[in-house]
């Protein structure tokens, strides 16, 4: 059985709690025939620190093949150490990553239930690209058979230069930066890039709706075109030519000079790709009032589901769909069990980055010890109880998972698209 770690909902200041947190995720077990060894460390040499058995393990079952991950999170824990102290956005990413490990690990203590073994080994990368990049020369993680982290793009891209000769996996486990800015052949990157979202977003009015024009509504900044040029490009190719794309910045709402353009019969495609609060208030009540004239269809961008300040009601009048990797529903049998097993081990409540860490480590601890060589991502789907992975192989910068999910807000609710 898993031990379980006491870990509490952190508060700002709640130091001891925290401590306690992970002083008991260090000292954490396995299933007892199955064991999984953890260590905290924040220095570039500091050796693992192994738990020992509650109850000595067959012999058997010890000499099974003991598949070794480094796990490379920002837990800070110099910050508690005297006079030290985490600050809102320190302790937020302390949370996030015990959140992801305690999902990681009941993964693996699963997998160890089915009789496999893992020695995970936990590290702190400090949240800093110094010690990110030291940690690439720690033997134990250049030893290791999978690398798991950092979680920020800095901090990959200073430890992924130094891990650029071994050849093994290093997995960017919840960012879904441009695998292009880190250049590592060996990066697998499972949050799905935003290049990827356009394009399926480009596939989906393809197929589904058949316009003979797609309007781009532009605010003019240009990390727009970080969305915009690979949507065109998808576009122009599956449409053969036969699609009009329609690019315009919008001044203060005034879609005027669209209005020659649009249809009096089919649905009008408007894709939004800014992230611009004050933009996107003006421009979509503008298209609102479009909507009572005209067939409106908005594609916005996949951020719009973490911004409170567009209402559901206003994104159902407007048929808004929005791209997705992942939507947890607490409802699905499956992550309903998932829940119960995590209260039952760490005696919290889980959140969409334990659920994250689950799947990761069911993923590739399933790779590791089910006889496939973990570097055929490329032909290994995965449908895990919240994310799919499809990885696609480009070279010089690794496996890419491309999978997205199309979403509609109907009825006050995001869905899935039919």
């Amino acid at each position: 059985m898993t031990s379980a770690r006491n870990h509490l909902p952190l508060l700002s200041g709640n130091r001891w709690l925290f401590f306690a947190g992970i002083a008991l995720l260090a000292a954490a077990c396995s299933p007892k025939v199955r064991p999984v060894t953890t260590a905290a460390s924040s220095k570039k040499e500091q050796p693992a620190v192994t738990k020992k058995e509650q109850e000595k393990p067959e012999a058997k079952l010890v000499a099974a093949k003991t598949a070794s991950i480094a796990m490379l999170l920002p837990l800070e824990l110099d910050n508690l150490n005297p006079g030290g102290a985490y600050n809102s956005t320190t302790l937020s990413h302390a949370n996030l990553s015990l959140d992801f490990y305690q999902g990681f690990k009941l993964a693996l203590d699963t997998l160890a239930e089915r009789g496999y073994n893992f020695k995970l080994q936990l590290f702190d990368t400090k949240d800093q690209v110094p010690e990110a990049q030291s940690l690439g020369y720690n033997a134990a993680i250049r030893s290791s058979n999978l690398v798991v982290g950092p979680i920020f793009p800095d901090d990959m891209h200073a430890f992924a230069d130094i891990l650029s000769g071994p050849p093994k996996l290093i997995v960017s486990p919840l960012s879904p930066a441009s695998p292009s800015n880190i250049k590592n052949p060996n990066l697998v990157t499972v949050a799905t890039p935003l290049v990827y979202h356009a394009k399926g977003a480009a596939d989906y009015i393809n197929e589904h709706y058949r316009p003979k024009k797609v309007f781009i509504l532009k605010s003019g900044f240009s990390d727009e075109n970080n969305y915009i040029i690979p949507f065109k490009k998808q576009i122009d190719s599956i449409g053969k030519g036969k699609i009009k794309v329609v690019a315009e910045v919008i001044q203060r709402g005034q879609l005027n000079g669209l209005m020659p353009q649009l249809s009096a019969t089919e649905e009008n495609i408007f894709v939004v790709p800014s992230t611009n609060q004050g933009f996107l208030m003006v421009t979509l009540h503008s298209l609102d009032s479009l909507s009572k004239n005209y067939k409106v269809v908005v594609f916005g961008h996949p951020n719009w589901r973490k911004f409170a300040y567009l209402k559901t009601d206003l994104l159902s009048d407007l048929k808004t769909h929005i791209t997705s990797t992942s939507r947890v529903d607490w409802k699905d049998a499956a992550i309903a069990a998932f829940a119960r097993d995590y209260r039952r081990a760490y005696r919290t409540e889980p959140n969409y980055y334990a659920i994250m860490g689950y799947d990761e480590g069911m993923y590739f601890g399933g790779l590791l010890t089910g006889g496939t060589d973990i570097k055929t991502l490329d032909k290994a789907d995965f449908t895990g109880i919240l994310n799919k992975y499809h990885f696609i192989k480009r070279p010089g910068v690794g496996w890419i998972n491309t999978h997205v999910n199309v979403l509609q807000y109907d009825n006050f609710e995001l869905k899935k698209a039919e």
